[in-house]
């Protein structure tokens, strides 16, 4: 039984949520109702049916018919940047047929492309460029031309630096917003190794995590949703809503490359439209994304290796020694391989083991439900020094 079937199952929901979420992942019916209902087949299939007929007044279950992931959604873009003028980039923008103003900081959505600017961004002659509303695959043609001229002008990016992603959110119902909120939060931690590390958790991205599964649940209305993640300087932020109808994804590190554009622009749109359907289960690993189709997980894969190698830090232990590496998980496991005891046990029943040598040593218990836990009391404890 995989990762996120056991999520799924340990969920504090009905049935009928179970049963839906696990169909939506491809799970046989008969293996539904051997996990879900004990063996009860027939309430599983009736179930299903009554969803059907819910949500879509079809005689079909909605998942019989495959999510239509074709590209025809409307979004807007906000690149940070900096290294040439406004008005030289407006200048070349016009002349590549791209429709453009130099304009004062503000809000308001235009019909054609904006250059503004922006007091938070770092380095000469900084900016930030403001898409009119996008459609599909029409819409990211234009994209493209608009960074063929980036590069022309040499613009550069820096920590400061960050890509803003509005995906049209008019039509969202509540479950929807709930579903979506939920999904990003589950795999906020995966998405955040194929970010760099500056765009984990500041202060303009905040994460998802300091917000209970329960409490995104429970939230009835948009606004109370949205008060309960916070401000609009959150990795999703739901404030985009009552200004302009979209959902704003803020994560991404500030870029010129159309292909990391287009790659997160289509992520995005794939996970909003997953969303409709259900939410992605907690501890999904990359490789399990339902909504991703091979070639954007080997593109994301790749990501996060580069990464990965990238954004490793060191460690200094209690007893002298030292560890590299780039997150918890990578941790536990180097800290396992070098284990006179248990190297040959799995990462999970080497932490358990290792906490209760510990507790028999110093009569404190360490966490040992997630590598993020058992990290963090190592360091509260005082094994990790620095």
């Amino acid at each position: 039984m995989n990762e996120q079937v056991r999520s799924i199952l340990a969920q504090e929901t009905t049935k009928t949520s179970k049963i839906r979420q696990l169909f939506l992942l491809g799970v046989p019916r008969a293996e539904i109702a051997r996990v879900v209902t004990n063996g009860n087949y027939g309430f599983v299939v009736n179930a299903l049916r009554r969803m059907s007929e819910r949500e879509s007044g079809l005689n079909t279950h909605p998942a019989t018919v495959a999510l239509d992931y074709t590209f025809n959604r409307k979004f807007g873009i906000e690149i940070e940047a900096y290294n040439c003028s406004r008005e030289r980039l407006a200048r070349e923008l016009r002349e590549a047929g791209i429709e453009v103003t130099v304009e004062g900081y503000n809000h308001t959505t235009r019909p054609h492309w904006k250059l503004v600017t922006d007091s938070s961004l770092n380095g000469n002659d900084t900016f930030e460029l403001v898409s009119p509303i996008l459609v599909g695959e029409t819409g990211l043609r234009e994209l493209e031309k608009v960074c063929w001229v980036l590069d022309l002008c040499d613009v550069k990016v820096n920590e400061s630096c960050g890509l803003h992603v509005h995906i049209d959110a008019a039509g969202f119902s509540m479950a929807t917003w709930r579903n979506l909120a939920l999904s990003y939060k589950h795999l906020e931690s995966v998405i955040d190794r194929f970010m760099p590390a500056s765009r984990r958790d500041n202060y303009y991205c905040k994460g998802l995590g300091h917000v209970s599964d329960e409490t995104i649940r429970s939230a009835r209305t948009v606004d109370e949703l949205k008060n309960r993640i916070g401000n609009r300087y959150h990795k999703v932020n739901l404030e985009a809503y009552s200004r302009h109808k979209t959902v704003e994804f803020r994560q991404h590190s500030g870029t010129t490359n159309f292909t990391k554009m287009r790659n997160w622009v289509l992520f995005l749109h794939k996970l909003v439209t997953f969303a409709t359907r259900g939410q992605v289960p907690a501890a999904t690993a990359l490789r399990d994304i339902p909504f991703l189709d091979d070639e954007q997980k080997l593109y994301y894969k790749l990501r996060t290796k580069k990464f990965i190698g990238m954004n490793k830090h060191m460690y200094i232990l209690a007893d002298g020694g030292r560890i590299a590496a780039s997150d918890p998980s990578e941790f536990v496991r180097v800290l396992r391989e070098g284990s006179w005891f248990d190297s040959g046990c799995t990462d999970g029943e080497y932490m358990v083991n290792f906490s209760g040598r510990y507790r028999e040593l110093h009569g404190v218990t360490v966490r040992t439900d997630t590598p993020e836990h058992f990290m963090d009391d190592l360091k509260k404890y005082g094994y990790i020094k620095g």
